[in-house]
């Protein structure tokens, strides 16, 4: 059975007890010729969400390796501290993401939708971490709140995490367009494009977003 294969069938039967390092997913084809050969990936896409499972394979093959690279870029920028390895890591936002078969625009609302969610994961993961280093319960997370040896850059991303939380709850787009720019590293007319907005409305939203941002977080120094 091929790898993709075997990530279809737990997909499927969302098995929680099925061991996902057993998983070995295929990386992207490092001669140029086949990668040119490849199928278009919004044409894949499309596919698999209409069902075809073959499509599927062809999609990870072609995706598997930027991801990836996006998997090991964001936990090298949280200092090593993270548990996941970036294969766990990818799996587990694969594993999340996949069934919902969402209705991709393009190959850059796909792979800006996957950056988000290796991103969710992170938070997730360091909010139980910060969470049972107080013993359970709702933690509400300051940049102050990092001890000595603790990793600083894990107490800022749940910090930020915690403010555009606070954003979304008044400004929902504003604060979508904020995790866009940052966090899936969309241009402006690519966030235009994708929320169906005029790229004058991103460069607003940004404005207010900046500036709501960095008060919210002077106020838990």
């Amino acid at each position: 059975m091929k790898a993709w294969s075997i990530l279809v069938f737990i997909i499927k039967t969302k098995n929680d007890d099925v061991n996902i390092d057993a998983i070995n997913l295929p990386g992207v084809p490092e001669n140029s010729q086949a990668a040119s050969a490849q199928p278009d990936l919004t044409i894949l896409l499309n596919e698999w969400r209409a069902g075809n499972d073959a499509a599927f394979g062809q999609l990870i093959d072609q995706v598997y390796g930027e991801l990836k690279r996006i998997a090991v870029g964001k936990i090298n920028r949280l200092g090593g501290v993270v548990t996941l390895s970036p294969t766990d890591l990818l799996h587990e936002a694969l594993i999340g993401i996949m069934p919902s078969k969402m209705d991709f625009k393009n190959r850059t609302h796909f792979y800006a939708t996957m950056s988000l969610a290796i991103r969710s994961i992170l938070v997730d993961h360091a909010r139980a971490r910060a969470t049972d280093k107080r013993g359970g319960g709702i933690v509400k997370i300051t940049l102050t709140d990092a001890e000595v040896g603790e990793s600083s850059p894990v107490f800022e991303l749940l910090a930020i995490d915690q403010a555009l939380l606070a954003l979304e709850k008044m400004d929902a787009r504003c604060a979508q367009v904020m995790h866009l720019t940052y966090f899936a590293g969309l241009s402006r007319e690519e966030i235009g494009e994708m929320l169906n907005i005029t790229i004058r409305t991103v460069g607003r939203d940004l404005l207010f977003g900046r500036a709501w941002l960095a008060k919210a977080l002077a106020n838990d120094t």
